[in-house]
């Protein structure tokens, strides 16, 4: 009784600091670099891009990385291996997947060619997800695409992220690196040593802070590594915003709300706020030293290094005074999904014109095969696009 009497006023506490907190959607810092603002004012008249979630998870055809993630959410649930049921087996199994992934069907050119004719201007691809597997030739990892354990290592298009970064650019469109600032794959994240918890780090930061420096350098050596080997990239479209700095008295609107769902039943708390301050300040500006004007979208944390705001799967209601893009899924899921159903191409357009008419840009997803293939549906719409931008564009 006392328990819940405590969880009670805690949660109260936190509904009205959220009641009286700006909607993080409705927050925005605008930049002072001249040249990122040149650069951004750019990016928002070029209006409509393509997202790609690619990983060895394709093979399986499940949400990208979540499986692994100990919480319980529906969409993080384990439904292929061959022990869903025991967590330790199951991502033992699922970080396997990159032994067999082969994607030898992979035909960047032919995707870009397809984006371009669909009226596409820029394109941003998950050279990592949450998983931490690079789908690029980074030399701080052997979780990746060129390690020789690796299928596809062998190929001459193994290094994936820089054909498609070639590939797009020989169009003429711009070029975005989506990376995870969370990585479950590394030791100084998910340490071996405890269980994981959560999406978060599984130990406290300031109890082990060596460890935790070892994480940051090893975010901020990829990301440098990424804009430096791969020529000119436009955009760091970096995920997982709960890895962030955050003060103590900092309780955000995001985990007001997962409190007051996930108290309602059995009390279990989903996820907790972690301080996980990877320098962010000091990453962009080292970033910007390789790639001047480089636009920056630290997703879903408030300051300066959000240089536009991303509503995930959804239009806003109404015109946004701050740049910003939807990202939208074209069908079936953020990865690749068996047999999905795409919008039609009137969805498609319309849609584009909504967002185009309130001000945003749209960055549509397409997922890629375990083969290296856009599913049928994909370059249906992509055609229909085309068909209406050569009248409208």
């Amino acid at each position: 009784m006392k328990r819940q009497f405590i969880s009670l006023i805690f949660l109260c506490i936190l509904s009205n600091a959220f009641s009286q907190a700006i909607h993080e959607d409705e927050r925005y810092v605008p930049e002072t670099d001249p040249l990122v603002l040149e650069k951004l004012g750019q990016w928002q008249d070029i209006k409509f891009g393509l997202l790609m979630h690619w990983g060895p998870y394709s093979q399986w055809g499940v949400v990208e990385s979540w499986s692994i993630c100990p919480e319980d959410y529906g969409w993080c649930e384990r439904k292929k291996g061959n022990n869903p049921s025991n967590y330790i087996e199951y991502k033992k199994e699922y970080e396997g997947l990159k032994n067999s992934f082969n994607p030898v069907k992979f035909d960047p050119e032919k995707w870009a060619k397809a984006a371009k004719d669909a009226g596409m201007r820029y394109m941003v691809f998950t050279t990592k997800h949450h998983d931490g597997f690079s789908m690029f030739d980074s030399k701080y990892t052997d979780y990746k695409v060129t390690d020789t354990a690796c299928a596809f290592s062998q190929n001459p298009k193994a290094n994936i992220t820089k054909e498609i970064f070639n590939a797009f650019r020989a169009e003429g469109m711009w070029v975005g690196a989506y990376f995870s600032k969370p990585d479950w794959n590394h030791k100084s994240y998910w340490n071996p040593y405890f269980p994981p918890f959560d999406r978060n780090v599984n130990y406290d930061p300031a109890l082990y802070p060596e460890k935790w420096e070892e994480y940051v350098q090893f975010t901020q050596n990829q990301l440098l590594e990424l804009l430096t080997d791969y020529g000119k990239v436009d955009i760091i479209w970096l995920d997982g915003g709960w890895v962030k700095k955050r003060d103590k008295l900092n309780l955000d609107e995001n985990y007001v709300e997962k409190f007051a769902e996930n108290t309602s039943g059995n009390g279990f708390i989903k996820h907790r706020m972690v301080s996980q301050d990877i320098r962010m300040d000091e990453l962009v500006d080292k970033a910007r030293e390789k790639q001047p004007g480089l636009i920056v979208v630290d997703r879903a944390v408030y300051g300066k290094n959000q240089n536009y705001l991303t509503p995930e799967n959804r239009v806003p209601e109404k015109e946004l005074p701050y740049p910003w893009e939807s990202c939208i899924i074209s069908g079936g899921g953020w990865s690749y999904t068996p047999d999905a159903n795409y919008m039609s191409g009137h969805q498609g357009v319309q849609m584009l014109v909504d967002i185009v008419a309130k001000g945003g840009n749209l960055l549509l997803n397409i997922a890629p095969s375990p083969e290296g293939e856009w599913q049928k549906g994909a370059y249906a719409v992509l055609k229909e696009y085309g068909e209406w931008m050569k009248i409208n564009s």
